[in-house]
């Protein structure tokens, strides 16, 4: 696993019984690495925790202004989110002020983690929707740019100029030519980096200011995703829960596999966290815990310690054991 570290451990009856590996790496945006676990050099995909940068060129480049978005749907194209009304309601209200339906999407259907709107797809037969797919939000994004600049419908294709100027905002901000490119569960590309390299891109929306075009992009963006945490992912999730704690000091977002980053601005640090074995569970807790290290989130905090060092439970509600980071 290219010299990961054991980051995260569960523990049952005094004994230790399992243990996630990972790495990860705490940057500041000087460019100096703070703190770092396992390889930082370790080059890997960051699937939707590089939804900030994708993001990115639409409000850079103007296109934001020109079409009118508010921040909540800012937040909405950084989304992974769950399917809800909160959600879905909006992602249809942004097609339509697009002259546009699902059906521009190239993302597909997708069953909501969201349980009363699963439950109500459920209770009335109905089938998911492309609106439901988690990145849908992200898409809205991408078709807004699509409309702005009178490009082809193809959006996800590597060679489309949408997915060309993603790119290139891709490795100007982590300083790193991308390895390769992989399809993400909704279709687009996703280009890998190493942790380094994603750590870097967060700390450079971390220090980010006003002063200049992506300076100010940057601070937008990282602000709608603190303002509206619900939108990222869900009242429910983990993203939402930390942003929450953190009382606008830090936005957090999650991607698959075991992927986390983090942007703290008081601080000027950007974090960047992979499981091996790709398990949420684990890099929730080590994001939990280094944020904690950190001074940026109190471990006391009921939000916060049900993901640092939460209990394990069975199904009859007794305290098996517990999940604990190993920093």
């Amino acid at each position: 696993m290219g010299n990961a570290v054991d980051l995260v451990e569960l523990w049952r009856g005094g004994r230790m019984e399992s243990v996630h590996a990972g790495h990860a790496v705490v940057m500041h945006a000087d460019g100096q690495i703070v703190q770092s676990w396992g390889n930082p050099d370790h080059v890997t995909y960051p699937r939707s925790s590089a939804k900030i940068l994708q993001a990115l060129p639409m409000v850079e480049s103007g296109v934001a202004d020109k079409m009118g978005l508010t921040q909540a749907q800012l937040a909405l194209s950084c989304a992974s989110h769950s399917g809800a009304a909160i959600h879905t309601d909006p992602v249809q209200g942004w097609l339509k002020d697009l002259d546009l339906d699902e059906s521009a999407f190239v993302c597909g259907p997708q069953w909501p983690a969201d349980v009363p709107a699963r439950n109500g797809l459920v209770k009335t037969d109905a089938s998911p929707c492309k609106y439901h797919n988690n990145c849908s939000g992200k898409h809205c994004g991408f078709l807004t740019m699509v409309k702005a600049n009178g490009w082809g419908p193809e959006y996800a294709e590597v060679d489309h100029p949408l997915q060309v100027v993603i790119k290139d905002a891709f490795e100007e901000v982590t300083e790193e030519t991308s390895a390769g490119w992989g399809i993400d569960g909704c279709s687009a590309p996703n280009h890998a980096t190493s942790i380094r390299g994603m750590a870097r891109a967060m700390a450079t929306f971390a220090g980010a200011d006003e002063s200049t075009a992506r300076g100010a992009a940057m601070v937008r963006l990282r602000e709608a995703t603190m303002a509206y945490p619900a939108l990222v992912a869900n009242e429910d999730r983990a993203c939402t829960h930390l942003m929450r704690a953190g009382q606008g000091r830090v936005s957090v977002k999650t991607g698959a596999e075991g992927y986390f980053i983090a942007i703290i601005p008081e601080k000027k640090l950007g974090v960047a966290l992979k499981i091996m074995d790709g398990t949420t569970r684990a890099s929730e807790c080590a994001m939990a815990a280094i944020l904690c290290q950190l001074g940026v989130l109190d471990a006391a905090d009921p939000l916060v310690r049900q993901y640092v060092n939460p209990q394990l439970k069975n199904f009859a509600g007794l305290v098996t054991g517990d999940m604990r980071a190993v920093l």
